[in-house]
């Protein structure tokens, strides 16, 4: 398409400039997105309420709605988020390793931005903020598609980014939001090798899979959560509740939140009553194996498609099993190496849970909740990588660099 080949164009020339900024300078373009976003809110605020018309006249409910709605507290919070990454070493520049080589050569590993940052997301306006601020201090240029659930939202603070490089006399389209939000739109960048660096899905399974079967672009794939809390037959009874109840409804619309619930058998006849009521105080769906239904007034009988389902929603399958090994077992067939918690006081099962789940965080005695950028330290997060390269969970700042090896000799020929 003729407009993603003219951002490509401004991307990559915006990326020569972009990539030699010093840490001060690209600071004092997040520190004036964060005054604005706060001094414009009133302005964001009437955008998303128009988004949020049109997701009604669209149909979307529930957890969708929730994603995609701002308030003033929100928005308070993305900038914060931006003064966060501030806050935050700039990787860039920094030598990681420098080595003499016998022929006297010093051979060195340095830390360079990716280039171009592609980011195709979902009804999510603060990815726009998140995103192009990383990308900002790791002096990276992005291309923004959301969706269209989101464009009014997502275009008033692209705008807001405008104003705040432009004011500094910098090339703003250092940061670009795609306005065709056609699916082609979406289809022709992921076959944009000839500007795209790197290309990040953020958003449902569909979507996820879409990209990586279909990209030329290579890809980071992120974010498909279906991710359990397994209850040991050693948990304290008091953490268990908290934290299924926690992971489940705290925002059930994030792919970091409780989507299965398994526990030992020993305390299911004690326990699973006490989960499920407090889970259908939540409003929560739970659909179960024959020992849940049983146990747990109004579960409904769970399907083997339910193993495997990321609800974005407020329903969790639940299911009874023998020891840790059998849970382990089913998290590694059915999860998506995201985010797995054990409850237990046992410290073997806890290694042992550690040590053999295979996912990007797995967590002993807490909800699935914190695998986040903010929770983890990083100001924000471009997503979370389920793969295993070049980035694995909660992608942060170095996470969007790569390196280059620098070389000094004093005239050595080979």
């Amino acid at each position: 398409m003729e407009e993603l080949i003219e951002i490509g164009k401004r991307a990559k020339k915006a990326a020569g400039q972009l990539g030699n900024l010093n840490t001060e300078q690209k600071n004092k373009i997040l520190m004036r997105v964060a005054d604005l976003l706060e001094e414009q809110a009133d302005a964001i605020l009437k955008a998303n309420e128009k988004d949020l018309e049109m997701g009604r006249e669209m149909g979307l409910t529930g957890a969708i709605v929730d994603r995609l709605t701002l308030s003033r507290e929100r928005i308070s919070g993305i900038a914060g988020g931006l003064r966060e990454i501030v806050q935050l070493d700039d990787p860039i520049g920094e030598i990681e390793e420098m080595k003499k080589r016998p022929n006297g050569l010093l051979i060195g590993k340095k830390r360079v931005p990716l280039g171009v940052v592609g980011v195709i997301y979902e009804s999510r306006p603060n990815v726009t903020a998140d995103v192009a601020g990383l990308c900002i201090k790791t002096g990276n240029v992005c291309v923004l598609r959301g969706g269209k659930e989101a464009f009014q939202s997502n275009n008033s603070i692209v705008k807001i980014f405008h104003e705040a490089i432009g004011g500094l006399g910098l090339d703003q389209h250092m940061v670009q939001l795609v306005q065709n939000t056609d699916r082609e739109s979406a289809v022709a960048m992921m076959k944009l090798n000839d500007y795209l660096d790197i290309l990040i899905p953020r958003g449902g399974a569909g979507l996820i899979k879409a990209v990586v079967q279909n990209s030329t672009v290579p890809v980071i794939e992120t974010g498909v959560g279906n991710c359990h809390v397994y209850v040991d037959e050693a948990a304290d009874r008091e953490k268990a509740v908290a934290i299924v109840y926690n992971a489940k409804t705290h925002r059930p619309g994030v792919c970091n939140a409780a989507e299965s619930l398994l526990i030992h058998r020993d305390v299911a006849e004690s326990l699973l009553p006490l989960i499920g009521k407090a889970l259908a105080e939540g409003g929560v769906e739970i659909r179960g194996d024959e020992t849940t239904c049983r146990l747990i007034p109004g579960a409904v009988p769970a399907t083997e498609e339910d193993w495997g389902t990321e609800y974005l929603d407020l329903v969790i399958s639940s299911k009874v099993v023998g020891s840790v090994e059998e849970a382990v077992e089913h998290i590694n067939h059915y999860g998506t190496m995201h985010s797995e918690s054990i409850v237990t006081e046992n410290y073997s099962h806890a290694q042992y849970f550690l040590d053999r789940v295979d996912a990007a965080a797995v967590y002993v005695n807490a909800s699935t909740r914190f695998t986040d950028g903010f929770e983890f330290g990083y100001g924000a997060e471009i997503g979370i990588s389920t793969q295993k390269l070049h980035a694995r969970g909660p992608m942060g700042l170095r996470e969007l660099t790569t390196n280059k090896y620098v070389i000094y000799g004093s005239g050595q020929i080979r």
